[in-house]
């Protein structure tokens, strides 16, 4: 019986897996071609399921040699001699009980290799003996991170690959992990964990990687809703539930943005978890989003591991998400890149920086929120969530908001306007998500976050509410914003919006007011 699968590489007789043979054949091409290339993408990406397919993929056509460093420990990279010798000896391991010829050649060739000169030979000769093209497939590459050696290794290939129209040697060569090779130099130098004269050797040329030969690998690795429908397909067939496969898939697009983890795990939340008669619905996603928000996962741990240990990094996110601004997609930037390496943020519509996908951003938002009131920046003051539920189970938002207004007037009057600006948005999330939390969940609308204004989505009880924080500048701007939320409440289908407006006029006035604006009623408090 067949399981959505969210550990290790997805196999075809045991998994609904998304149909990715465009994707293959795209890196299929790369290999015919002879490129040499690294596929980096962050944790839970795929990586391993693309190799496994690859493999099976080229079968026909060339043999393939794959090594993971996953697990093999500091002895393979202890020095030059157990590099090269072990080097075989990594690739003889995954054919062991597979194909018994081949470990043994493996075995062979490590038993008479000790230095890099003798690597460079034995590859030649690997390559005339085999009679066939070779592949060579090495998974984990970040597992050398804290050696030189294998730089070294690159530097052997590197040289073999200019010369190849004279020496053979590999057809093609793939690396795959969550650093590219540049990094891995500089991470490499940052740990210091390797010798002076090594490091003097790595610093002498930080940038111009050994696997400069590397061609970009441009392969686009999340699923879009037409891939992730082929996986629905392939369970719809089994299970016959009924699904609306379309309206699912562009759904799961929506809160994942295609990251191969967070798709099949929504899939299997809602297949194991959720006990909705119909699941298969927006609502069954919904759910399950607020299942995986409140789970701890090797991914999300990375993510906050990368915000806790990065000052650089923390303010870029804060900047993107709480303050509204318009950050520059630049790979040129430390920071940047390296939040683009682990996916944390991605290109967005006018090449900008924004977070890879709305569960990302919750659970950011839920860090930072949690991370505030630690510092206790954020003084929120209500004996009960009850009074915020009516008896239907509904929120009562117009007491949320009031409440609101009541904590920001006696909790914060003496702050500064640039503190309130500032924290305004954070001190609101950090208020109404206990309110929630349990039965519903919230959402930043990423197409109207600004430095003026910030759509929340409040998904709660099987009902939408939208609430817009921000701040006032006159009275044509703030005519204009309504305007604004009256057109996004019609979008969305809604009859009722929210506004907070943040007025840090001397003389202004803590109102509650109904506004009809469009045939739409608009509640407004100003704080």
């Amino acid at each position: 019986m067949k399981e959505f699968n969210i550990t290790g590489a997805c196999i075809p007789d045991m998994h609904y897996m998304v149909n990715i043979s465009a994707k293959l054949d795209r890196i299929t091409k790369l290999i015919d071609q002879g490129k040499y290339f690294t596929i980096n993408r962050s944790r839970q990406f795929g990586k391993t399921t693309t190799i496994s397919m690859i493999g099976n993929n080229i079968l026909d056509k060339y043999i393939i040699l794959k090594a993971s460093f996953e697990g093999t420990g500091e002895s393979l990279f202890e020095d030059e001699g157990a590099f090269c010798s072990n080097i075989f000896n990594t690739i003889a391991d995954i054919y062991k009980f597979t194909n018994v010829e081949l470990y043994n050649k493996m075995i062979e060739y490590g038993a008479r290799t000790r230095t890099y000169e003798q690597l460079s030979d034995n590859i030649t000769w690997l390559c005339i003996e085999m009679g066939k093209e070779i592949v060579l497939i090495i998974d984990e590459v970040d597992q050398a991170s804290n050696n030189a050696v294998f730089l070294k290794f690159l530097g052997v290939l590197r040289k073999k690959y200019l010369i190849r129209d004279k020496v053979k040697t590999f057809k093609s060569v793939i690396l795959a992990g969550v650093h590219d090779i540049k990094s891995l130099k500089i991470l490499i130098n940052e740990q210091k964990v390797i010798t002076e004269d090594e490091a003097k050797e790595i610093a002498s040329d930080r940038y111009n990687s050994p696997w400069n030969i590397a061609a970009e690998f441009k392969v686009d690795m999340t699923f879009n809703p037409e891939e992730i429908a082929t996986m629905l397909v392939e369970y719809e067939n089994e299970k016959n539930t009924g699904m609306d496969i379309t309206e699912i898939s562009k759904e799961i697009y929506n809160y994942t943005s295609g990251y191969p983890f967070l798709v099949s795990k929504i899939c299997k939340v809602i297949d194991e978890e959720i006990e909705l008669k119909e699941k298969w619905s927006i609502q069954g996603i919904e759910q399950a989003v607020n299942v995986i928000l409140k789970e701890k996962s090797t991914l999300f741990e990375s993510i906050i591991k990368n915000l806790e240990n990065n000052k650089k990094m923390y303010s870029l996110i804060e900047k993107i998400l709480v303050y509204g601004e318009e950050m520059d997609y630049n790979v040129d930037d430390p920071t940047t890149d390296k939040a683009i390496m682990h996916s944390i943020i991605k290109k967005g519509k006018k090449e900008e920086a924004v977070i890879h996908n709305r569960i990302f951003e919750i659970r950011i938002y839920n860090y930072m929120i949690t991370k505030k009131k630690v510092d206790q920046e954020v003084r929120i003051n209500y004996e009960s969530r009850n009074q915020f539920i009516t008896k239907d189970g509904d929120i009562d938002m117009v007491k949320i908001l009031d409440k609101f207004q009541e904590l920001l007037k006696e909790e914060y009057r003496e702050e500064t306007e640039k503190f309130k600006e500032k924290e305004g948005r954070l001190i609101f999330l950090a208020f109404i998500k206990p309110i929630i939390n349990g039965t519903g969940f919230y959402y930043v609308e990423a197409e109207t976050r600004t430095n003026r204004r910030f759509d929340i989505v409040i998904t709660y009880n099987k009902k939408e509410y939208i609430i817009e924080l921000k701040k006032y500048y006159d009275k044509p701007r703030e005519e204009k914003g309504y305007k604004q939320l009256a057109e996004y409440l019609e979008i969305k289908n809604i009859a009722k919006g929210y506004m907070v407006v943040f007025d840090f006029r001397e003389d202004k006035n803590y109102t509650q007011k109904w506004i009809e604006v469009e045939e739409r009623k608009i509640y407004e408090v100003i704080v």
